[in-house]
């Protein structure tokens, strides 16, 4: 009798299904990995008006180090993304950890804004937080069907629950040691804990497996649901996500990066500001698994487009209110409102683009969000030098939102058309 052939072993370590158990444990372990490597952003905007005070700078230039942070930070999440889909998730993750690791103690050391900044832009945005935020986000959607939404939605959780843990926690350690010691001591705990939790990824998603299986061929394994997403090219589709992403985050940055240093120009005091920055990206962790459930009856397109009203409307708050409470149920409001988006281009990437690609596509429009975060920090800080107040920046946020506004409602009418000639075809 013929003898049968073992099962083809994954190159990669072992195989699971999507929606498994596995599936479900290792999202607690990508939510746990970008808890901590998303930190970086948040304790930047927390150690800011020191760094300011420090360097003797204007609030624009203090506002560098986080601006070159997302830059390294989109710009790594491509060449990480591509380099998941190629060694797996694990290995990228490995790199993060030594990227955060050395990152945050030479920033601790560093003796000039400049090179404070330099080193936030390769070391802890393009070879530390990159490795932790685009792959994670693209290796889950690869890893659930039915409930791709929400899994997405809590791994992308884990960037905003970074805000509400160590603003309030480097804020301590910044009165009591002082914001280089803080420092040292983030990158000794990145250097230890990331390696760790790491170990909990080797696997490999299932369309990954089936894409190195010889009897699957790889345009079945990638099920790709159009090639021409919203009737566009992929190219051009893409770019429009990018610039959707850019405009959403120019808006977010507004509160975001500048509300402890806006409650130390009120009066309230930088500890304020940093329960505010707090409480708005708590609430932002509640808004993200709220979308995702959403999102798993809506689609991707139609919470981006929530997401983009609210976000405008708490927003507008901003501009009549300034008392402290008012400050903190818009901060709460803002959390809420807008939590969503960046979730959502991940999802809208699995929706109209081949599964085949995600990695990259994923990374790519995660650079454009995080581009635009740099922007609008850089931005608004320059706005405030320019007029002396943050009541132009917020206005400037608004008119940002708007262009995103309005690129998600084109995506939308071009779906709606293109499932009008659908019918109409088979009618």
């Amino acid at each position: 009798m013929p003898q049968q052939k073992a099962p083809r072993e994954a190159p990669h370590g072992p195989t699971h299904e999507a929606d498994s158990r596995y599936a479900w444990t290792r999202l607690l372990a990508t939510l746990a990995l970008m808890t901590i490597g998303s930190g970086a952003m948040y304790v930047i905007a927390v150690v800011l008006p020191a760094v300011q005070a420090e360097f003797g700078v204007a609030r624009a230039d203090a506002t560098l180090p986080y601006t070159l942070l997302l830059v390294g930070f989109g710009l790594g999440g491509i060449a990480m993304g591509k380099a998941a889909d190629r060694f797996g998730v694990m290995a990228v993750v490995l790199v993060g950890a030594c990227g955060l690791g050395a990152g945050f103690v030479a920033a601790g050391l560093a003796g000039s804004l400049m090179a404070f900044a330099l080193i936030h832009g390769v070391l802890l945005g393009a070879l530390g937080s990159a490795a932790t935020f685009a792959p994670l986000v693209a290796d889950t959607s690869l890893w659930f069907v039915k409930r791709r939404g929400i899994a997405v939605a809590i791994c992308a959780s884990g960037n905003y629950l970074a805000g509400a843990v160590w603003p309030p926690i480097v804020q301590h350690f910044v009165e009591v040691a002082g914001w280089r010691h803080t420092y040292i001591g983030l990158g000794v705990f990145c250097a230890v804990t990331l390696p760790l939790i790491a170990l909990r990824m080797r696997a490999r998603p299932p369309v990954a497996v089936a894409l190195e299986t010889p009897s699957i061929t790889p345009h079945a394994a990638a099920s790709t649901p159009s090639m021409r997403p919203f009737g566009l090219s992929l190219n051009q589709a893409q770019a429009l996500l990018c610039v959707a992403g850019v405009a959403c985050c120019v808006a977010m940055a507004m509160p975001q990066v500048h509300i402890v240093a806006y409650c130390g120009d009120l009066g309230f005091g930088a500890a304020r500001g940093a329960q505010m920055l707090s409480l708005m990206l708590s609430c932002g962790i509640v808004s993200r698994l709220v979308s995702g459930l959403i999102c798993d009856r809506i689609g991707g397109l139609r919470t981006l487009l929530l997401g983009s009203v609210l976000q405008g409307l708490a927003l507008l708050l901003f501009l009549p209110f300034d008392s402290l409470v008012s400050l903190y149920a818009i901060s709460a409001l803002f959390g809420l409102f807008q939590g969503g988006i960046v979730p959502s281009y991940a999802i809208i990437v699995r929706e109209h683009f081949p599964a085949k690609e995600a990695g990259a596509r994923v990374g790519t429009v995660l650079m454009a969000t995080l581009f635009g975060m740099a922007l609008g920090g850089w931005l608004s800080g320059k706005v405030f030098d320019l007029t002396g107040s943050y009541h132009a920046a917020f206005i400037n946020g608004i008119g940002w939102n708007l262009l995103n506004l309005s690129i998600a409602l084109f995506l939308l009418s071009r779906v709606r058309g293109q499932q009008r000639v659908g019918a109409q075809v088979a009618a």
